[in-house]
């Protein structure tokens, strides 16, 4: 099994023609997802790579059959096409767009709760990936292979950098939630399907400095999590008030700081890692013994 993403997803992409639209739509393809069409208003009855272009998601959704969109839509018309998507009732909308005003992203999360069909991922991440299965957005589908372990992530390169350490055992899903301060699908609504995922048998789950994601999310473990879990906090260095890569990633006093979110992951028995390796090494010990 895997969560949201499997071999009968079929995925849409808002904004298929333009450059990294096309140039990622091939990888997916690439990879064995599959991608059954386009949506470009401008642009609808052309094709890339026969892949055909509608003209709204409805039309696409209408004429494919698709259950997922990935968005690579410019920052200021990434709110639009959310709600486009939002009123087309597609399950999963997959946004990698990175620069999003925050207002923008309060809107349409607000409007995807309002609606209660579509579960948003990111925007400003790099998607979500059930390796030799599917994969929806930028993550490279060539690192790992398909296992029992599940990934969620604020970071990109640190969830390909996971992948890749622990390819030999292998991930029943990835997903890559982003860094902005409000995102759509939370460490928390990742850790609860893996938990309810009976082919998901251990988490890997990797923060970074700034809000309170991970702390809320050591609570929800305490509460509901029966399966191993374990943790890395990007950010041990991060000195204080400056933002670090991500819009979200910056401390306040003593708020957000790695310290902290690895002592409320440790008080609830996550193992945390203090450095990415590390933090590999400690779930290769729980799924093999070594």
């Amino acid at each position: 099994m895997a969560i949201w993403l499997d071999e009968n997803s079929k995925i849409i992409v808002q904004g298929m023609t333009g450059s990294e639209g096309t140039k990622h739509t091939r990888r997916m393809v690439a990879s064995g997802a599959q991608v059954v069409g386009g949506v470009n208003a401008k642009k609808a009855g052309e094709d890339v790579d026969g892949i055909p272009v509608f003209g709204t998601v409805a039309d696409a959704m209408a004429q494919t059959g698709a259950n997922v969109s990935v968005l690579f839509v410019p920052p200021r018309f990434t709110k639009d096409a959310v709600e486009e998507a939002v009123d087309a009732a597609i399950p999963l909308a997959v946004i990698i767009t990175e620069g999003v005003p925050v207002h923008d992203t309060a809107k349409f999360f607000q409007y995807a709760q309002n609606s209660g069909t579509t579960r948003l991922i990111g925007p400003n991440c790099p998607g979500i990936i059930s390796p030799g299965k599917s994969n929806a957005g930028i993550i490279p589908a060539d690192i790992t292979q398909a296992g029992r372990i599940g990934l969620v992530s604020k970071s990109g390169t640190l969830t390909y950098q996971m992948m890749y350490e622990l390819r030999d055992i292998g991930f029943s899903t990835c997903v890559g939630i982003g860094g902005d301060p409000i995102i759509g699908t939370t460490h928390i609504d990742c850790l609860a399907a893996f938990q309810d995922d009976p082919e998901t048998d251990a988490i890997v789950m990797i923060g970074e400095i700034g809000g309170d994601a991970e702390e809320r999310a050591a609570a929800f473990i305490a509460d509901n999590v029966t399966k191993p879990v374990v943790g890395y906090v990007a950010g041990f260095t991060a000195p204080e008030g400056k933002t670090m890569g991500h819009a979200g990633a910056i401390v306040s006093g003593s708020a957000g700081t790695a310290a902290a979110k690895q002592e409320a992951l440790e008080a609830v028995g996550v193992k945390v890692g203090k450095t990415p390796s590390a933090t590999a090494a400690l779930m290769r010990e729980i799924m093999t013994g070594a």
